[in-house]
């Protein structure tokens, strides 16, 4: 395994892909491999990047739309971009299943249910992508996470003991909110969708960051500590829609697939799994963790030993962040042409609600 190994290191063979021989270097003096850096494919470092500045411009512009309805009594608002209900995803999943009861699409958050609906398209036709490679919390949190690589030399890992049970509690979360919406009869499900509550619940969550308070930044401070300690601590361990998506992924049928006569063992695909999943020792990965983010892929230092794709036809790190653009492309486009992109709240209505955002009808209908 060590001769394969250093051949490939020590040569330039140009079947070893740049990123792959920049990943690991070889010590002569202790006869080991060493990890230099855990690099990500370019390709999905853009796609990331692209997708998390597109989330900030959107934030802009929201903040300007939701500050103008505040202080200005007449005249038209600046955009609201539709896209902010991307970050909506419950009021996304309660829609989609308010579709299939009522037979239309609702129009007052139509958007959080579009992009709901392309995000899980996505994880059925490439895994949890949407974790690995759209979704700017976890950009945020793998940033983060890089940090601490740079001032602690590496990240932390908690003992099974502890992890397993903590990566239970994104399930537990997902499955209260499945209970909960499922358990809504569908007059109640579209009442709660054309409630006052959810016709300003993007408001709220933004002014949940504008106006945090105490106990909301010292809880966004921990998670911030912890991911740069424990890399992809609130996906790991806490966010339900990634677990919900990852279930979705599991139908895929595309996985990370690894050739044992190409395979030297070597373990690097372990060390730059993300989700920590056994690389090494699996034929294919059909975890719901996967992240179909490739790194291990990319780091391997055998070109034929691990491939992401179907068992026909593998995909490099281009073609899956193509395949990801087209397929949020048409998601949007579909809806612009039929219509179902923006809201139907104008803004006298949109001044109305958040004028009154105080009052008691916008409280949660559940409590």
């Amino acid at each position: 395994m060590f001769a394969r190994l250093d051949s490939i290191i020590g040569s330039k063979d140009k079947t070893a892909p740049r990123k792959r021989r920049a990943l690991i270097s070889w010590d002569r003096r202790n006869d080991a491999l060493r990890v230099r850096n855990v690099w990500t494919s370019g390709w999905r470092l853009s796609v990331q990047a692209a997708f998390t500045f597109i989330s900030f411009i959107m934030g802009w512009q929201f903040f300007r739309f939701a500050n103008a309805a505040q202080t200005t009594a007449s005249g038209a608002l600046p955009i609201r971009p539709p896209g902010v209900e991307g970050y909506l995803p419950i009021s996304g999943l309660m829609g989609a299943i308010d579709w299939i009861y009522q037979g239309a699409l609702n129009n007052i958050h139509p958007a959080a249910t579009v992009l709901f609906l392309t995000f899980v398209g996505i994880s059925l036709l490439l895994r949890k992508a949407f974790c690995g490679w759209i979704c700017p919390v976890g950009f945020v949190s793998e940033s983060l996470a890089k940090i601490g690589q740079l001032v602690f030399k590496r990240n932390f890992r908690l003992p099974g003991w502890l992890d397993v049970p903590l990566r239970a509690l994104k399930y537990l979360l997902l499955g209260f909110f499945v209970w909960a919406i499922f358990s809504m009869t569908p007059t109640a499900l579209r009442s709660f969708i054309e409630s006052p509550y959810n016709k300003v619940a993007d408001v709220k969550m933004m002014l949940f960051f504008v106006k945090i308070g105490a106990v909301g930044g010292i809880v966004l401070g921990v998670l911030a500590a912890l991911s740069v300690l424990i890399q992809g601590f609130w996906c790991r361990y806490l966010c339900p829609y990634g677990a919900l998506l990852g279930l979705f992924s599991w139908m895929s049928p595309v996985k990370v697939r690894r050739d044992p006569i190409s395979c030297t063992d070597c373990g690097l695909c372990d060390k730059a799994c993300p989700a920590r999943l056994p690389v090494m020792s699996k034929l294919s990965i059909t975890s719901v963790e996967c992240l179909g983010c490739g790194d291990c892929v990319t780091t391997c230092p055998v070109p034929t030993a691990l491939t992401i794709g179907i068992p026909e036809r593998s995909l490099n790190p281009k073609r899956i962040a193509l395949m990801i653009a087209v397929f949020f492309l048409i998601g949007y486009g579909a809806a612009r042409i039929g219509g179902v992109w923006e809201s139907n709240l104008t803004d006298d209505e949109y001044r109305y609600h958040i004028e009154n955002m105080s009052g008691p009808e916008y409280g949660h209908p559940g409590r």
